[in-house]
């Protein structure tokens, strides 16, 4: 069963820090490139950034470029995304996307 399963949200002061996670299972992760994207509610899932497979070329949104950075460990079929310098608008539920699959989210809120 492909599977994606998000970590890592949680509470924020602005101008902090925070990585979160993506495992996946059920295939073969360093096959497939890999997307985060994000959503608050009532408004359109908004894309963040993509890695290739090897991991070799990233893209980032402009509206978190410089701030946000993508990566993976395909020994531990982990997706990254370390984002910094933490802002109140960033507060949304964070989503890795790869292989046709969405996880589950995990909460990012950025408030002091």
């Amino acid at each position: 069963q492909v599977r994606l399963v998000e970590s890592g949200g949680g509470l924020v002061q602005p101008g902090g820090s925070l990585t979160v996670s993506c495992l996946a299972s059920g295939f073969t992760f360093r096959n497939y490139g890999m997307r985060w994207y994000r959503q608050t509610p009532g408004k359109k899932r908004e894309w963040l950034a993509t890695i290739t497979d090897d991991g070799e070329i990233t893209n980032v949104a402009n509206s978190v470029l410089g701030r946000f950075k993508i990566s993976r460990d395909n020994a531990k079929d982990t997706l990254y995304l370390r984002m910094n310098n933490l802002r109140p608008e960033d507060t949304a539920r964070y989503y890795c996307n790869g292989h046709e699959t969405w996880g589950p989210g995990t909460q990012v809120t950025v408030s002091s």
